[in-house]
């Protein structure tokens, strides 16, 4: 059954704060194999001119991924996550994440389509640090795959 085209547009409440640590970005540039050193070491990031250590582009991934779970759980939206494949993703940045951020997501379904019995569903993912500034906007396409047989 395809996805209620109404949703789109819809946005869901803010995430609660997600505190970044340095040791979760050294943990994630390590399993990326990003030796950077901005991303382990304070003083490098500092050099840089950066206020502590900054985490590698998709580190936040995680955390925009985490708040789509607000749309891929509203049983009003009636998505059958079990046949759900990750189809792109892409960021832009305002600034990057720092080690010592509480950053907050608010996701939104900007789009879904069916093509050939899939449905292709769009969510955008605003993120913002503590004081309300944006830091980066992140966008994960869904493609949940039509059943066999339909």
């Amino acid at each position: 059954m395809a996805l209620d085209q109404s949703f789109v547009g819809r946005t869901y409440p803010p995430t609660a704060p997600y505190e970044v640590g340095r040791e979760k970005i050294r943990e994630f540039a390590v399993a990326v194999g990003d030796d950077n050193p901005a991303y382990t070491d304070p003083e490098a990031a500092k050099a840089l001119g950066h206020t502590d250590v900054i985490a590698p582009p998709t580190f936040v991934f995680a955390i925009t991924f985490s708040a789509a779970g607000q749309v891929i759980q509203d049983p009003q939206l009636g998505l059958d996550y079990s046949r759900v494949v990750h189809g792109d993703q892409k960021f832009a940045y305002s600034r990057p994440v720092r080690a010592g951020d509480r950053l907050t997501v608010t996701s939104t379904i900007e789009a879904i389509k069916s093509l050939a019995g899939n449905d292709i569903l769009d969510i955008r993912g605003e993120v913002h640090d503590e004081a309300g500034e944006h830091v980066v906007t992140a966008w994960t396409k869904l493609v949940s795959r039509a059943a066999e047989g339909a």
